[in-house]
């Protein structure tokens, strides 16, 4: 979300100025670029929460291709150094894409596989693996009572949920899933919906009903991070995504 052809520090205190208390870079395979995150964020005065991970993408762990789940792995591995590095709880991670060549039996069985491998290192490093639904994007975990079901399976305190509000949207309501899903969620997305549209929007500019998500949230005794993931802009938008967060979710009732 933040600016392009900003140095990191400036971008760092941007979001700090902007009123944000943590940011969420993106998984790095470059270590030296890893250093520089985080001695950005040090000198920005700013924590980095958790670690997304676009390269679940370009390296499904469920991929046909051996080699590309095998370098998906790798991704994942990296994220979980990187979170471990900058400080963070937890990294975000797509466990599955179902495709024509993909079915959804075996993205359930090589997605498990793969995480299985990931969770000693978790443990090691004290760092969250967190699932993220995606919505019909990726056409995997599709119910919240499937995604407990999923996340349950696996036994391990190091296996969470990173909720997105906004990806749920075709699927259901945001709230019932926060209910279904409760203590396993580790940490939040945000954005909003518009149905007529089929296209993310900003906060409080689409359907999701935020006082039932904040009640939800409330109900679940939920205390984490909210990160939003909105289109980039400049410190005036900046300030007002973070008033809105203020808005819908955290000034007093």
């Amino acid at each position: 979300m933040l600016p392009a052809g900003m140095s990191l520090l400036d971008s760092f205190k941007l979001a700090r100025d902007c009123g944000f208390d943590q940011i969420e870079p993106p998984a790095t395979f470059d270590q030296e670029d890893a250093a520089r995150i985080k001695e950005a964020a040090v000198a920005a005065g700013i924590e980095i929460g958790s670690v997304s991970n676009g390269m679940n993408w370009k390296y499904p762990l469920t991929d046909s291709d051996p080699a590309v789940a095998k370098k998906g792995l790798e991704a994942q591995t990296a994220a979980l150094q990187n979170a471990h590095l900058w400080g963070a709880e937890a990294i975000l991670m797509i466990p599955g894409i179902v495709t024509p060549l993909v079915s959804y039996r075996e993205a359930w069985t090589r997605s498990r596989g793969q995480i299985e491998q990931l969770l000693p290192l978790a443990e090691k490093l004290g760092v969250y693996i967190a699932l993220e639904e995606v919505g019909d994007q990726n056409k995997f975990l599709l119910t919240p009572l499937e995604f407990v079901a999923y996340l349950d399976d696996f036994k391990s305190r190091w296996i969470k949920a990173y909720f997105d509000v906004g990806n749920v949207m075709p699927l259901g309501f945001p709230q019932d899933w926060i209910h279904t899903l409760g203590p396993r969620i580790a940490k939040v997305h945000l954005k909003d919906y518009d149905p007529k549209t089929r296209k993310f929007v900003n906060l409080g500019d689409g359907a999701v009903d935020w006082a039932a998500v904040r009640k939800a949230f409330v109900d679940i005794g939920y205390s984490g991070t909210y990160t939003v993931e909105l289109p980039s802009g400049d410190q005036a938008y900046l300030r007002d995504v973070s008033q809105r967060i203020d808005r819908l979710l955290l000034s007093p009732i």
